[in-house]
């Protein structure tokens, strides 16, 4: 399957896509947070990052979902900065503190290339909702080199509709992680009580785009929708309620990742209830819930043994 982007670039959308994106930067609402700075100026927003991205690594990686993963990795650009900022993140030195380095559109074009040269099976994007501009300007120029494998949006749920539609027709596969159905646990850790039903809209808008995720003969995802859901302590997520979401909105086809992961990274400790860890019953029952309401879809993270 030819990845999205080539026929989008072929017919010129593509240049009308950056045209609108790099736009918004100017006075920025690229994000919910509707920041309202010139990112081409000394501004500074919630995302910390003005006209050019920040990247603080890039690699073949063979921790992600199996179909992304296969026998030559899923080839991850880590983006700095981020424009929800959970206090629990795991990318704590990413996401809050900085740590990354200013790269040009040309420079990320290169990363693309060089991941595909490897043979990874994808270009994943992690943390991209407030660099989407320069994704795009930098996939054209990518595209030129010979970039043709697919686009991974790999996202915390916290865009704009608007943004994601200039999307439409360039990312392959959208990878959400839908985190909280509580707009009060929501604002606590992330500031951002809204999060619960921007995260419902941006998922089904990436739906609409992309569909159920495809995957090939050999077991690699080629197009479609992936979403994740990071399983908390005592519950505090939500899992039934989110994943009630997808199966009545979204579909029961949805291949679903039930990470169990959390620990209380970053200044989740400051908060009593996100400071403890999540025990392995929790996570059974998360997955249990998952079969209950009818997923079979299910991915297994290769560091949790089968069930």
């Amino acid at each position: 399957m030819e990845p999205v982007y080539i026929k989008t670039y072929k017919n010129g959308l593509l240049q009308e896509k950056i045209k609108k994106a790099q736009k918004i930067l100017k006075f920025c609402t690229l994000c919910p947070r509707h920041c309202k700075i010139n990112r081409y100026s000394r501004e500074r927003g919630i995302c910390k990052t003005g006209i050019f991205a920040q990247v603080s690594s890039y690699q073949p990686h063979f921790g992600e979902e199996h179909v992304l993963v296969g026998s030559g990795g899923s080839g991850t650009i880590f983006f700095t900065n981020c424009n929800l900022l959970c206090n629990f993140c795991q990318n704590y030195d990413i996401s809050h503190l900085g740590y990354g380095e200013e790269m040009t559109d040309e420079q990320v074009s290169n990363l693309m290339l060089l991941l595909q040269n490897k043979g990874c099976h994808n270009i994943n994007f992690v943390t991209p909702s407030h660099v989407v501009p320069q994704i795009l300007t930098a996939l054209n120029l990518a595209i030129k080199k010979g970039l043709n494998i697919p686009l991974v949006y790999n996202t915390s749920s916290y865009d704009k509709v608007s943004t994601l539609k200039l999307l439409d027709g360039v990312i392959d596969i959208y990878m959400p992680d839908f985190k909280f159905m509580d707009k009060a646990k929501s604002e606590l850790t992330m500031n951002a009580p809204d999060y619960p039903d921007v995260a419902k809209n941006a998922v089904k808008e990436m739906f609409r785009q992309v569909g159920d995720l495809v995957i090939d003969e050999d077991g690699i995802a080629e197009r479609g929708l992936l979403v994740r859901h990071l399983v908390m302590p005592g519950d505090l997520d939500g899992t039934r309620q989110i994943l009630k979401f997808i199966a009545s909105e979204i579909s029961l086809n949805t291949y679903v990742n039930i990470m169990p992961q959390y620990r209380p990274a970053g200044r989740a400790r400051d908060i009593k209830q996100f400071s403890l860890p999540l025990s392995g019953v929790e996570y059974e029952n998360a997955l249990n819930i998952a079969r209950e309401e009818g997923f079979v879809r299910l991915d297994k993270p290769w560091y949790i043994r089968k069930y």
